[in-house]
């Protein structure tokens, strides 16, 4: 093993493992503990705080920054409050985004049935709000007590692991899902490389990307989509019982505009 690869490791093993993005990296801990490596400022990990900020200058040998603040209050081991989402199960529609978005699979439901949050295991990354429609999720506080060392390092040990189980899945049903994919464009090389260093972690392996697949989007351009896609259902609609030239114009011009936010 190289020495950039153990210092990338020994950085990975400090960070979270909350996936949250909050630093940059929209793709996780892993590729942020690389940037780190190659010159990036180590105190960007927000529900990290000040603690994990401290911890990484020590092992880099770099003077002590400020950690990037939080909007939740510091608790009394000086990170961030830990935050806990849940669905508010009689508003789900059961569209199944949220469950991609969570990168360490904390989500259960199926299509068109209620989704649940496993509490236990979720990690307040706050990636399965923006995708969710109906707009029914919320953050809770997380009340119980505050993990020992050792708990700490079981848990980010066992959310890595989930999270590169999580990164497998989700490359594998690319090549057959059909529509866009919203979650973040996975370095999968990076990964790759990482998970063949240990037995520890879900062997992630690389996919051949075809033209087929459909490239990943952010939540804001999924919103979009769906407003257009509603407006031009009514148009239709509309269409099908009166013909109107201004509304059959304003129906070219929304199937114009979805085709470039697809990409088509």
């Amino acid at each position: 093993m190289n020495l950039q690869i153990s210092l990338i490791q020994s950085i990975d093993a400090l960070l979270p493992q909350t996936q949250c993005g909050l630093c940059g990296h929209r793709d996780g801990c892993l590729p942020y503990a690389k940037s780190i490596t190659e010159g990036e400022d180590a105190n960007k990990c927000v529900p990290g705080g000040q603690p994990v900020a401290d911890a990484l200058a020590e092992l880099l040998s770099r003077p002590k920054l400020q950690a990037e603040e939080s909007v939740w209050a510091i608790q009394r081991d000086g990170r961030p409050q830990r935050m806990k989402a849940i669905i508010r199960e009689d508003e789900c529609i059961g569209c199944t985004k949220c469950i991609s978005a969570c990168p360490v699979d904390a989500i259960i439901g199926a299509g068109k049935l209620m989704h649940t949050i496993l509490t236990d295991l979720c990690t307040g990354c706050e990636l399965c709000i923006p995708p969710c429609p109906v707009d029914c999720i919320d953050l809770i506080e997380d009340l119980q007590d505050l993990p020992q060392e050792s708990q700490r390092i079981a848990e980010q040990t066992d959310l890595r692991e989930r999270y590169y189980a999580h990164i497998q899945r989700e490359e594998k049903r690319r090549i057959h899902r059909k529509g866009p994919v919203v979650r973040a464009e996975i370095d999968t090389e990076l990964f790759a490389q990482f998970s063949a260093q240990t037995d520890q972690l879900p062997e992630i392996q690389i996919i051949e990307k075809s033209n087929e697949i459909p490239p990943s989007i952010d939540a804001k351009t999924t919103i979009e989509l769906a407003k257009i896609r509603t407006q031009i259902k009514k148009l239709e609609k509309q269409l099908s019982v009166r013909p109107d030239a201004k509304k059959q114009e304003l129906l070219e011009s929304l199937n114009t505009q979805l085709s470039q936010l697809q990409g088509v």
